[in-house]
C-alpha cells in the first residue's frame, strides 16, 4: 500500500475506535487516561473473547512479537498539550500477559507523563542579519534546515547538454567527492553538531544543485566544466570547503540578500589619490565623431528631420514593430476611445538573448549545436516564448524621432561654477506608449562614488511595462514617491520612498547642476542613457569602450560581466527584482579607476608625470591617446578597419 500523504489527517474516522486498520488516514482522538487505570486496576489481563467484545482493538501486534514489545509500541499515540505524553491501555486484546507484566508497564507509563523538554535545535549560523560566523560556538539559533528530499538522478531540463547516463554518472561522482569532504569535516571539526556538516538529504541537494547550474550555465563545455570540479574537490582544504558550504546554505536556505553579500566586499584601491585619478581620466576620454551609427547622438536633429518624423509618425496610424516578440501592433498615445493603449493582446517572449554555441572543429562530424535560449534552454524557433507581458511594447531609436517627442539639449556652460569633477551616471528605462522612456536617474561622484541625484521619473507617455525585470522600478515605488524637495536625500531611498520629478526635462535639469560641457561623463553604453535623457555632452567615458569586444561594435561587454571580471564584484543579483541604478553606476566608475591605473602605469614608464593635477608629457612627446595606446581611440578604430 502507498504512503498516506496525510490529507485526511485532520478528518476524524468514521469507524472511531471500531476502526482495526493498522495505518489509518483519518484522525483518530487520544485514547483516554482511565482507560490506563481501568487495566491497572486488574489483577489478570481480560480474556480474548472478553476484549473484543467492545470491538477490535486500535493496533493489532503481530504474532510473532512478545506481548510486552507490542505494548510498548503501542505507548506513544500522541503528544497531547504542554509537552505531556499520554498512557495507553496496557494490552487490551492481548492474551498470556502477566500481572508482574502489567503492573511494570504501568510503572513506565506512570514516568513518562513527566512534562518533556523539547528536543536541541541544531546549530545555525544567522545569515540574514550578521552573516555567517566563523565558528560554531555561540552562534544564533535558527530553525532546523528543511532539504529536500531528493534521489541521487540529475534534475530534468528542457534543453540537456548531455544524455542522462552521462549527467548521472558525473552527479554520482560529484556526491561522492562532496561526501568525503562532509566525512573529513565531521571528524575534525566536533562531529555533526556542527551546522556546516550537511545531512545525507543536504548533499543530495547540494550535488543536485550544483550539476543542475553547470548544465544551464555552460552547456557548451558542461563535461569539461564538472570534471575539472571532481578534480579540485579532493584537493579542497576544510576552511575552502566550509566557505563553499556557507555560500550553498545562504543561497539555498537562508536567503542573504544582494546588498549584505556586496556590503562584505573589499573597497577598490588604485594606489593613485583623487586628483592623480582624475588627471588621468582624461587620457580616457572617447570622441564620439564616427560612432553616430552605433547609437550616439552627437548633434541636434534639425527643425526639418523632426518634422518629417512627425509626419512619419502620423501616417503610420499608430502602428509599432514589438521590441519583445517582433509582432506588430497599434499604439494609442492618450489612449482609444475604449481605453485601450494597445493592440495585439498578451505579449510571449523570451526575456534572455539567444545564446549561439561557438563553432568546434568537429562539427561537421558530430554536428553544430543548436541555438537557444538561457531563460528557459529551449532551442530557437521551437518556442514562441516563456514569458507573457501585458501587452506589446515598441522602442525609438532614430534620433530624429526622439527629438520629435523631446528635443536634444547640449550641455550648457555655467560660468558661476568652477571645473566640476567627473560624475558617474546610470538610467534606467521603461516603455510607454511613445516608447522606451526614463523612468530613474541616478548620479554619482567619481572616483569615491558618492550620491549625488537619484529620482523616479514620471514619463510622458502613459506607461505599458516598467521593464522592471531590468529597470528595478515597480508601480509601489511610484506610490510611495515623494516629490523632489531640491535636495539629494539618500536616507529616502534607504526608507524605500524615492523622490520623483515631473518629467524627463526635469531630471536633465537637475543632471545639468553637475556638469560643465569639459565634465567627464562616464556611463556603461552610455548612448542609451544620453539618448533617453535627450543629452549631447562631448566629454563622455564609455567602459563599452574601454573595454570593447573582441569582434568590435556593435557587440558589447555587458556590465555584469566586466564587474566580474575586472573587479571580481557581483553585481545584478537580485533576479527578477531588476537592477539598481546605483549599483551599476559605482560598478561602472570602479571599472574606470581599474582602466586609469592601468593607463598611469604605462605613462609612468613612458616619462609622464603629474603636476599641480595635470598630466605632464615627457619632452618631445605629443599629448595624444595614440601616443599612449589608451584603449578607447584604439577599441573603436581597430573595429572600423575590420
Amino acid at each position: 500500500m502507498f504512503t498516506p500523504l496525510g490529507l485526511f489527517k485532520d478528518v476524524p474516522c468514521p469507524e472511531g475506535q471500531q476502526c482495526s486498520l493498522l495505518t489509518c488516514i483519518f484522525s483518530h482522538k487520544p485514547v483516554s487516561s482511565s482507560l490506563v487505570d481501568q487495566s491497572n486496576s486488574q489483577n489478570t489481563p481480560a480474556a480474548p473473547e472478553e476484549a473484543y467484545e467492545s470491538g477490535p482493538p486500535s493496533k493489532k501486534p503481530r504474532l510473532e512479537t512478545p506481548p510486552e514489545t507490542a505494548a510498548q509500541k503501542a505507548q506513544p499515540l500522541s503528544v497531547p498539550e504542554k509537552g505531556v505524553i499520554d498512557p495507553v491501555p496496557a494490552s487490551k486484546g492481548v492474551t498470556g500477559s502477566k500481572p508482574e507484566q502489567t503492573t511494570r508497564r504501568a510503572g513506565q507509563l506512570q514516568s513518562m507523563t513527566r512534562e518533556v523538554s523539547p528536543p536541541t535545535l541544531r546549530k545555525e549560523f544567522s545569515a540574514r542579519k550578521h552573516g555567517p560566523p566563523a565558528s560554531g560556538k555561540g552562534e544564533a539559533r535558527l530553525p532546523p534546515r528543511r532539504a529536500p528530499r531528493e534521489s541521487l538522478n540529475p534534475r530534468m531540463l528542457p534543453k540537456a547538454p548531455a544524455t542522462h547516463g552521462v549527467r548521472l554518472s558525473i552527479l554520482t561522482k560529484l556526491h561522492a567527492a562532496m561526501c568525503a569532504l562532509n566525512e573529513r569535516l565531521a571528524k575534525e571539526e566536533g562531529g555533526t553538531d556542527n551546522p556546516l556538516v550537511l545531512s545525507p538529504n543536504e548533499l543530495v541537494t547540494m550535488a543536485l544543485d550544483e550539476e543542475e547550474k553547470a548544465a544551464k550555465d555552460n552547456p557548451s563545455i558542461y563535461a569539461n566544466v564538472i570534471k575539472l570540479r571532481i578534480v579540485k574537490l579532493p584537493k579542497l582544504s576544510l576552511e575552502e570547503w566550509k566557505k563553499e558550504v556557507k555560500a550553498h546554505l545562504n543561497e539555498r536556505y537562508y536567503k542573504i540578500e544582494p546588498n549584505q553579500q556586496n556590503a562584505q566586499q573589499k573597497t577598490l584601491e588604485t594606489g593613485l589619490s583623487t586628483k592623480e585619478e582624475i588627471a588621468v581620466a582624461s587620457k580616457l576620454i572617447t570622441p564620439l565623431e564616427g560612432l553616430e551609427q552605433y547609437g550616439y547622438v552627437t548633434g541636434k536633429p534639425t527643425k526639418e528631420e523632426v518634422e518629417s518624423a512627425r509626419r512619419g509618425v502620423s501616417e503610420s496610424k499608430g502602428w509599432e514593430k514589438c521590441d519583445r516578440c517582433g509582432g506588430r501592433f497599434q499604439v494609442f498615445p492618450g489612449r482609444r476611445e475604449d481605453g485601450s493603449l494597445t493592440t495585439g493582446g498578451q505579449c510571449t517572449y523570451h526575456p534572455g538573448k539567444p545564446y549561439y554555441p561557438p563553432r568546434k572543429q568537429t562539427d561537421h562530424i558530430t554536428g553544430a549545436r543548436e541555438a537557444y535560449f538561457p531563460c528557459c534552454n529551449e532551442s530557437i524557433g521551437t518556442s514562441s516564448g516563456c514569458t507573457k507581458g501585458s501587452t506589446h511594447v515598441f522602442k525609438v531609436s532614430e534620433s530624429k524621432r526622439l527629438a520629435s517627442i523631446l528635443q536634444f539639449e547640449e550641455t550648457p556652460i555655467q560660468a558661476d561654477k568652477g571645473p566640476q569633477q567627473p560624475v558617474c551616471f546610470d538610467c534606467e528605462m521603461g516603455y510607454t506608449t511613445l516608447g522606451l522612456e526614463l523612468i530613474r536617474l541616478t548620479a554619482v561622484s567619481w572616483p569615491h562614488g558618492k550620491q549625488l541625484l537619484d529620482v523616479l521619473v514620471r514619463p510622458m507617455g502613459e506607461i505599458l511595462d516598467l521593464n522592471s525585470r531590468f529597470s528595478g522600478v515597480f508601480p509601489e515605488h511610484y506610490k510611495k514617491a515623494v516629490p523632489y524637495n531640491g535636495t539629494s536625500s539618500p536616507s529616502a531611498a534607504e526608507e524605500g520612498a524615492l523622490q520623483v520629478v515631473e518629467s524627463p526635462a526635469a531630471a536633465r535639469a537637475l543632471l545639468f547642476k553637475f556638469l560643465q560641457p569639459d565634465t567627464p561623463l562616464i556611463g556603461h553604453a552610455i548612448d542609451n542613457d544620453l539618448n533617453a535623457c535627450r543629452i549631447i555632452h562631448p566629454t563622455i567615458i564609455d567602459t563599452v569602450l574601454l573595454y570593447p569586444h573582441p569582434r568590435g561594435l556593435p557587440i558589447r561587454m555587458g556590465l555584469k560581466a566586466l564587474a566580474k571580471k575586472h573587479l571580481d564584484r557581483d553585481i545584478q543579483t537580485r533576479g527578477s527584482q531588476g537592477h539598481d541604478s546605483k549599483e551599476d553606476a559605482i560598478a561602472t566608475g570602479d571599472l574606470v579607476r581599474v582602466k586609469a591605473s592601468e593607463t598611469w602605469k604605462i605613462l609612468k614608464s613612458k616619462g609622464w608625470r603629474i603636476e599641480d593635477s595635470k598630466l605632464i608629457p615627457p619632452p618631445g612627446t605629443k599629448d595624444t591617446a595614440e601616443d599612449s595606446k589608451l584603449g578607447p581611440g584604439a577599441g573603436h578604430k581597430r573595429k572600423d578597419t575590420e
